[in-house]
């Protein structure tokens, strides 16, 4: 993806979200040198990886295929591992009409998806087998707004503004947004983009990209580089 083109994106995705009524945090809107000049108090927003992330799986087809997200907060692994502590995260994600997130499930994170708001967002759902890989006849139980859900393989469920299903580690998915672009709450366990996002096709989870120009925000694929 070309620098231009992620800038943008973070543009317009911020509108997006102030439209539906939110907004994101300070350190959000820091310029990259600002970024690095407070990188020592912002060590926990570095080491979290909490910030902006654009995503088109490394397939170069953004509109048809990818992600934007905004991860406002994120626990430790080691808390989560001991059972206390800081063992939650939260994101914004916006899901453009028609925009496949690819199908994947997580081995360790489980999750709300919640429509906070726009258009229909629609989530294909497979269940695995018995060592947790994609199973094409295999359905499975979700939970929608507290409520019991079973679904058959393949099954399509449809989440309009207000409404959430959890997920669970096993539960392979993938969502677009139908009629329009959606804004999306999503609160997990902790959050490891790096290494918990088991795709079911060969993927990548971060994009490639063409620096045309400056960034105008970092992403959280940028911390490598920048905070060294």
């Amino acid at each position: 993806m070309k620098r231009s083109t992620i800038n943008d994106i973070m543009a317009a995705a911020d509108d997006l979200i102030r439209q539906h009524g939110f907004a994101l945090p300070p350190f959000a809107y820091w310029t990259p040198d600002e970024f690095r000049a407070r990188q020592s108090d912002a060590r926990h927003v570095i080491d979290a990886r909490c910030g902006w992330d654009i995503t088109d799986y490394g397939a170069g087809r953004f509109d048809e295929m990818g992600l934007f997200l905004f991860t406002l907060r994120n626990g430790r692994l080691a808390d989560l591992q001991r059972g206390g502590g800081m063992c939650y995260a939260e994101k914004l994600l916006i899901s453009r009409q028609d925009q496949l997130s690819p199908m994947h499930t997580h081995v360790i994170k489980a999750e709300d998806i919640i429509n906070r708001g726009g258009a229909d967002l629609v989530i294909e759902l497979f269940g695995s087998d018995d060592q947790g890989n994609f199973a094409e006849d295999q359905g499975g139980t979700v939970w929608c707004d507290g409520i019991r859900r079973d679904f058959a393989a393949g099954e399509k469920l449809v989440l309009r503004p207000g409404e959430s299903v959890t997920l669970m580690p096993g539960d392979w998915h993938a969502f677009w947004g139908e009629g329009g672009d959606v804004l999306i709450g999503e609160v997990s366990t902790v959050n490891d983009d790096e290494t918990d996002n088991i795709f079911r096709e060969p993927i990548g989870r971060f994009a490639e990209i063409d620096e045309d120009v400056d960034p105008t925000h970092l992403l959280v694929s940028d911390y490598g580089t920048w905070f060294r």
